[in-house]
């Protein structure tokens, strides 16, 4: 498996997990934007971003195109 879809493999695990955390309990967007140490969202959008930021590269090296 390529890298570009590795990360994208781990973006949808993200998804998935976000999404059944919000389904179960709701999402207070103070857990979404500053969640607590510890809090199931922690890092949660760091990585995500981290991980779009890479594919975003890899398709714009890919593409031969800039961003």
């Amino acid at each position: 498996m390529s890298e570009k879809q590795e990360l994208i493999k781990r973006m949808a695990e993200l998804q998935k997990k976000f999404v059944d955390y919000e389904h179960q309990n709701g999402v207070d967007m103070a857990d979404y934007y500053t969640p607590a140490a510890g809090h199931p969202l922690e890092g949660y959008r760091q990585e995500y971003s981290e991980l779009a930021d890479k594919v975003n590269a890899i398709a714009h090296a890919e593409a031969g195109s800039h961003r």
